[in-house]
């Protein structure tokens, strides 16, 4: 493993800050502690920085040179909704809200990266650090991208990155093409007429429509979705009712479907609607159908080639070509780093985070992002730029793998 020595140094500095992030944990574009701290961490580093960028935003801006070419990675900054059960000395001390995703750690190394870099400056060109809000379902990258990000950073390639528990540590998974799938949400409200529990028949039964709603709806990828696609649909919530002895007027089923495909997305999409509103209509009822009622969706995750080869070559270089693993099977989690790489080229890979506690994945209680693996990610970001904003008369040399 090629870990750069001074940023093996840093090791102990981007810890502290991993741990100060995990122990005040923000969450969507409530940022403004995280945000402040990496602010001040940018600026020491001698960066330009500009904050407020899709609410809590940052980036940071290094240039060096007099070259045009621009590229541009990023890191999420945002925790969850999740009341931590680690027993760490820098657990949560925020109640109710955990940095359960590794997005702590996502911030300390491209923090890590950014000071390696400020400090030497073996690259001609510009870097923009993005630290974006609101990752978890709340798409503070498209925020970002409306709030003018692009137009403001005209980078000309983007790049993340995140943890990932099911990986060895300190290895790294990515390929061109899909690496997450799509994410939408849907809301059915079924209505009726509300009911003695002891008299349906004077009225309509919303709970017994639900329960055959649910049902057909797992028909959709099983019967209408091409079996070499890759599709789930997933109801999560059933709301109606307050009582024992009465049948209420309306129920709200919620839940999310994801997908690869944009032909199956909408597929999906039309078939939800059509159940809903064809069991409605057999039991007498109206139905009312939302997809992505409070946020966006979220689109495919899509690597472009170029950009792959050269997150490729980077990731090999820092671990050796045995740790890349080149065909990782794509993920039915999402990412809002999609909504980036659908405005730029780009690359988007795992880091192996090793099994969490107790084997828990990314979104549990008990989760916690691996220190050990800081390093592995700073020196991959380094040696990312290094290869992709090398010297002009570098180009020739053999050391450059691929040059936007």
């Amino acid at each position: 493993m090629n870990i750069y020595p001074d940023i093996a140094m840093l090791h102990e500095e981007m810890r502290q800050w991993r741990r100060h992030f995990h122990q005040y944990p923000e969450t969507a574009y409530e940022e403004q502690q995280t945000a402040d701290f990496i602010c001040r961490q940018l600026q020491s580093f001698g960066l330009e920085v500009e904050c407020g960028l899709g609410v809590t935003g940052v980036v940071g801006i290094l240039s060096v040179g007099q070259s045009k070419r621009k590229i541009a990675l990023r890191a999420d900054m945002d925790a969850l909704f999740i009341e931590e059960r680690n027993d760490v000395e820098y657990k949560s001390r925020h109640p109710g809200k955990m940095h359960a995703c590794g997005h702590d750690g996502h911030s300390a190394m491209l923090l890590g990266a950014a000071k390696y870099l400020a400090e030497n400056r073996h690259f001609d060109g510009t870097v923009y650090f993005i630290f974006q809000p609101a990752e978890e379902g709340r798409a503070g990258a498209k925020r970002m991208i409306d709030d003018g990000l692009f137009e403001r950073f005209p980078a000309q390639a983007v790049f993340g990155l995140h943890n990932f528990p099911d990986i060895p540590a300190g290895h790294f998974a990515v390929k061109p093409g899909a690496m997450m799938a799509s994410f939408d949400c849907f809301e059915i409200r079924l209505c009726g007429t509300a009911t003695h529990a002891a008299m349906p028949h004077l009225g309509d039964d919303v709970m017994l429509a639900a329960a055959q709603t649910v049902t057909a709806l797992q028909a959709i990828v099983s019967r209408h979705v091409n079996p070499v696609e890759a599709a789930v649909v997933s109801v999560t919530q059933i709301h109606g009712g307050n009582t024992w002895n009465a049948i209420p007027d309306e129920v709200v089923l919620r839940g999310t479907y994801r997908c690869f495909n944009t032909n199956v997305q909408a597929l999906i999409e039309n078939k939800i609607r059509h159940i809903a509103e064809s069991v409605a209509q057999c039991f007498g009822l109206r139905a009312d159908v939302k997809i992505n009622p409070e946020n966006p969706g979220y689109p495919v995750t899509w690597n472009s080639d170029a950009e792959t080869a050269a997150a490729i070559a980077a990731a090999q270089a820092v671990v050796g070509s045995e740790a890349v693993d080149l065909q990782p099977v794509a993920s039915m989690g999402s990412e809002d780093f999609a909504f980036m790489l659908q405005q730029k080229p780009g690359c988007y890979l795992w880091l192996g985070n090793g099994p969490g506690a107790g084997g828990c994945l990314l979104h549990n209680p008990h989760y916690d992002f691996n220190d050990d693996i800081l390093p592995v990610g700073a020196s991959y970001w380094v040696k990312l730029v290094e290869m992709q904003l090398a010297p002009v008369s570098c180009w020739n040399t053999g050391a450059v793998t691929s040059v936007i």
